[in-house]
């Protein structure tokens, strides 16, 4: 496998997990069948990408990337679509995950 698969993997894996998280507020508590089934089926497949990356990249930046952008990326969803409020705290934290991802990658 070459890097640039294993960067397509990772970032299919962290697509995936944000559609699995993003099915989570739309299952409204498992109470919407599509959704809830959904949760299951992105998660798995955000596992299994990230797995496949994880032959090429270091295990530590590859979880830090997947786990960082998606928080960042779930973050401005909630906050574009879910009209979730934005604090300077907010704001702040989530330039702390950018910053800190990209410290791993500089080690």
């Amino acid at each position: 496998m070459t890097q640039i698969f294993a960067w397509t993997y990772l970032i299919i894996a962290i697509v995936m997990e944000v559609a699995g998280t993003t099915s989570m507020k739309l299952s409204q508590g498992f109470t919407q069948l599509t959704p809830s089934i959904f949760i299951f089926v992105f998660y798995f497949g955000s596992l299994v990408f990230l797995a496949f990356s994880l032959k090429r990249l270091q295990i530590g930046f590859a979880y830090a990337i997947w786990s960082g952008l998606g928080t960042l990326l779930i973050a401005m969803l909630g906050i574009g679509i879910f009209q979730e409020p934005i604090t300077f705290f907010k704001a702040a934290s989530l330039l702390c995950i950018i910053v800190g991802v990209m410290g791993l990658k500089q080690a």
